[in-house]
């Protein structure tokens, strides 16, 4: 075999080995859905919006507690 035989040949296996390893690795990721861990902006999001959400009844209630309407009634056992 000569030399340049010799060049082609391992080129051609480089080339194999290079294509097998990418379609492995492709083929080998986890799906995005059956990630080990949470997604840590979505919760993030979620979190957010529960703070929104908390601040906004906060602000009703103050809201209802500065307008005097309010009344209290205590109730003994």
């Amino acid at each position: 075999m000569t030399n340049e035989k010799r060049w082609f040949a391992l080129l051609g296996l480089n080339a194999l080995a290079i294509v097998g390893m990418i379609t492995w690795q492709s083929q080998a990721q986890a799906p995005a859905a059956n990630m080990p861990f949470a997604n840590a902006v979505a919760q993030r999001e979620q979190m957010i919006q529960l703070l929104k959400e908390s601040n906004e009844q906060l602000k009703e209630q103050n809201a209802l507690l500065r307008s005097g309407k309010l009344k209290v009634q205590l109730v003994e056992k």
